[in-house]
């Protein structure tokens, strides 16, 4: 019964391409790379294997001036090759690596699409992230659109120090995008309004007023039940799929991307996460033991400070007059080769800082003038179908 529900639900939500917008090839040295899209160099091609035995196409793209790295699920009815232009656009401008993927049954990955499968398909590309790449939990950022806010808080729900959340014209649940029900059923698909209390990071949340597909009011109550909120961008007169065409899009999400960058890092939490996927309720308790272990570590601090002070106090009785005044002329040699360390150091900086700043200006000059052509270049993307949600009605 749960696995019927389940499968008429799945048919409600997914619909992929037919036929993919691009395909996949492999170049004379084995390397893969996409077709019907524009080739860049800073682009990686990869095919990955997730844990249910498919196979995703997944595409990274890298920016020299990046510290921070954003994960992209994608909304329905779309593909990688109708994203590219819109993940390199979003790369330049927010200055950050990006990794898209498409989900099982979706473009040229294999397998059919499902809630499982999706949850899957992006564990695939976090541990790409990590293995592949070497990106840290915390300098990861999830980005989900409208279907992909599903497994984006799935995800995020179980990794407690990932740097934050965006969720684009979220759903609460699959569920309630066609019937305004009040509480959660067995049934159901995507239950986010369930599992995003347990996002530890700051989440925005940029949902269209005029939305027709999933209403507005979807990301409003996700938003209030997050743990951090930062200002949510609701853009007025926004439908599904337009919102990259509207000006203050880019912009909130640069603010956004500028704020976190200012936040402080998850580093002073320690908490082992090898096994945080496989087992999602046990990331609590992870939390818990680490907190437990650091309160025992800081609970007898005494200790050592006594510690110190009986020593101190040892070595000030014993401290003759001439060996207090010899430590008094090392600290001023101190003090000059510190002053000199600083001076050079500051003309290090002041070097490094001009010269990356005309690289930048230079590898950014043209991603200004793009920024006008954000919204002309997002017209002609096909990102969605706007009755993405709705059955289709038997033919007569």
């Amino acid at each position: 019964m749960g696995v019927v529900a389940s499968t008429m639900a799945a048919k409600f939500a997914f619909f992929p391409p037919n036929p993919s917008s691009y395909g996949v090839v492999e170049d004379g040295g084995g390397k893969l790379k996409m077709t019907e899209v524009e080739g860049r160099n800073n682009v990686d091609v990869l095919r990955l294997e997730t844990k249910r035995g498919t196979h995703i196409v997944a595409v990274y793209f890298k920016n020299p001036l990046a510290k921070l790295t954003v994960l992209y699920s994608h909304g329905n009815a779309a593909d990688l090759g109708q994203m590219y232009d819109l993940f390199a656009e979003l790369s330049i401008h927010l200055q950050v690596n990006l990794m898209g993927y498409d989900y099982s049954g979706y473009g040229k990955s294999t397998g059919k699409p499902s809630e499982q499968n999706t949850y899957a398909d992006i564990e695939a590309a976090y541990r790409c992230l990590l293995e592949t790449y070497g990106v840290k939990q915390e300098d990861i950022i999830l980005y989900g659109q409208s279907v992909g806010s599903g497994p984006s808080v799935e995800l995020g729900s179980r990794l407690p120090r990932l740097r934050a959340v965006v969720l684009h014209s979220p759903i609460m649940s699959g569920l309630r995008v066609m019937h305004p029900v009040k509480r959660t059923y067995w049934f159901d698909i995507y239950k986010n309004i369930d599992k995003i209390p347990f996002i530890e990071c700051p989440v925005l949340v940029i949902h269209g007023t005029a939305d027709d597909v999933v209403d507005c009011s979807h990301g409003k109550q996700l938003w209030e039940m997050c743990k951090q909120k930062y200002e949510p961008l609701w853009v007025n007169g926004g439908n599904h799929c337009d919102l990259e065409l509207y000006p203050e899009y880019i912009k909130h999400l640069k603010k956004f991307i500028a704020a976190i960058m200012k936040s402080p890092h998850w580093k002073t939490i320690s908490i082992p996460c090898t096994h945080l996927l496989d087992n999602p309720r046990n990331s609590t308790d992870c939390r818990s033991r680490s907190s437990i272990d650091q309160r025992d570590h800081l609970d007898n601090p005494r200790h050592s400070t006594d510690c110190r002070s009986r020593s101190s106090i040892d070595q000030r009785d014993t401290m003759s007059t001439d060996q207090k005044e010899k430590p008094r002329a090392s600290m001023d040699q101190r003090e000059k080769s510190r002053t000199s360390v600083d001076k050079r150091e500051r003309s290090r900086k002041l070097i490094d800082l001009a010269d990356r700043t005309s690289n930048s200006m230079e590898h950014l000059e043209k991603p200004r003038k793009s920024i006008d052509r954000f919204g002309d270049m997002m017209r002609s993307a096909v990102l969605c179908n706007i009755d993405c949600f709705k059955p289709t009605r038997a033919k007569a």
